[in-house]
């Protein structure tokens, strides 16, 4: 080797240095002119030189302003396309308010659910049929009385009377 070639070979360390030296506040601040947030700006500078010294055999010299920015760019737009993503993402997520619900009510809430599932649970077979069809299924009347071969009068009193008696046992409107 040379020693036009020596001094000029970015992976021998005191090249780096020199070259780190020379670009390194320049490049920060057109980081943090892309960013608008210095630490965002001087971690993607860091990584910017980490490349070069793990590629420091494929850069020429004479390139490595330019490889330099390159990378420090696409590692910019690399973050840019990740948010889009992330913000993709989330208007995808349903807003689920009971999430925000304090422990106390969601507790209630089970509590509730428990004793009309065991409000049902107790009544005779038939009103239950009839509830669960008309309440759980969203069957009409009609279409009861058709699967079950009985009148819609008798469908509409067999799910009066669980009503009633489902109010009865846990003591509010359902």
């Amino acid at each position: 080797m040379n020693q036009k070639t020596v001094l000029n070979d970015i992976c021998q360390e005191k090249v780096f240095e020199k070259v780190f030296h020379t670009y390194v506040k320049d490049l920060k601040r057109y980081l943090y002119y892309k960013y608008k947030d210095l630490e965002s700006a001087e971690d993607i500078l860091q990584d910017t030189f980490i490349k070069l010294w793990n590629n420091c055999h494929k850069v020429v010299f004479e390139k490595v302003k330019s490889y330099l920015y390159t990378i420090a760019n696409n590692a910019f737009l690399d973050v840019k396309k990740h948010e889009k993503v992330v913000r993709e993402h989330q208007k995808k997520i349903p807003k689920n308010p009971s999430n925000s619900e304090s422990p106390e009510f969601v507790f209630i809430e089970k509590e509730y659910l428990i004793k009309v599932e065991s409000a049902i649970n107790a009544l005779p077979e038939k009103q239950k049929i009839v509830f669960t069809l008309s309440r759980y299924e969203n069957k009409k009347y009609r279409e009861i009385a058709e699967m079950l071969d009985i009148s819609i009068k008798t469908v509409e009193k067999r799910m009066q009377q669980a009503i009633l008696s489902v109010k009865e046992k846990i003591g509010r409107k359902i």
